[in-house]
């Protein structure tokens, strides 16, 4: 794949698809560009840029303290510069949407709109705590068969998932290592998130309401313990334009291969053709 050179001289790995209209695609807090695996090959007519964080996937590890929600945009921002890319818009899951509100707040004139996949301006305790609880750390599992198995079992808000998913998500999150699997991304990330890198601010509605004018579409799993009911609800509130949608049998992140997913997703494009 190849890679750019942040300002600060960390190398990042990206990847560049196809053609049309040029959508920035920001993961999850530890993952990287496979995150868009499923959505990728449903998302014609557009190109599709996806880019792995500092210190995620295949980009290099960097200081601690750069893990930071404020440089990973700034990163985002100089891919799309290093691309010759004036605007785009941003299809942000979980930690990339909190990006994606950032960059609305302070480089607006760069976004053509934004898609949020499981993620808002409240972020849950609940949820906030099951990341607490496995973040930088390595898994227990020997073979990815043991992963998908043990997540199947954990992950009780996801039903009737598609044949085999468990195992691919356990061959996007893990490496094979002699003693095991292991994680992808520098398990540092754990001290800057809960050193404050989690969000961006203590109160995220005002980079919420700075996306106003924005095409905006939001993606909620109906059984998310990270983006709560009653938060997605008063963004419908200050949004009524928005493109909003709730999957059933998903919780923390849907997958966005979801009908439901997809037909927002779809509809979120033909606003900005």
């Amino acid at each position: 794949m190849p890679r750019f050179f942040a300002s600060d001289g960390v190398a990042l790995n990206y990847l560049d698809e196809g053609e049309g209209l040029p959508v920035l695609c920001l993961a999850g807090l530890t993952r990287d560009v496979h995150d868009f695996d499923y959505v990728a090959p449903h998302l014609d007519g557009v190109r599709l840029v996806r880019m792995d964080y500092r210190g995620r996937g295949e980009s290099d590890w960097a200081p601690h303290e750069t893990y930071q929600i404020p440089i990973e945009g700034r990163d985002a921002l100089e891919l799309l510069d290093h691309l010759g890319i004036e605007k785009a818009a941003v299809l942000g899951t979980s930690r990339g949407g909190l990006i994606a509100m950032v960059l609305a707040a302070t480089a607006k004139d760069r976004l053509l709109g934004v898609a949020l996949n499981d993620i808002g301006p409240e972020i849950a305790d609940t949820g906030l705590e099951v990341i607490k609880g496995y973040l930088g750390k390595e898994p227990p599992w020997k073979t990815y068969e043991e992963a998908a198995e043990a997540r199947q079992k954990a992950m009780t808000a996801f039903q009737n998932m598609p044949e085999g998913r468990w195992l691919e998500e356990a061959r996007m999150l893990y490496r094979e290592s002699p003693a095991g699997l292991r994680i992808t991304y520098d398990p540092k990330l754990r001290d800057a998130v809960l050193g404050g890198g989690a969000q961006p601010a203590p109160d995220l509605w005002p980079l919420f309401d700075a996306l106003a004018g924005l095409p905006l579409c939001a993606i909620r799993g109906a059984n998310s313990d990270l983006l709560s009911s009653e938060c997605f609800a008063e963004m419908r509130k200050r949004r009524p334009d928005m493109i909003a949608t709730e999957v059933p049998d998903r919780g923390h992140i849907p997958f966005l291969d979801e009908a439901e997913s997809l037909d927002a997703l779809q509809r979120w494009l033909k606003m900005l053709a």
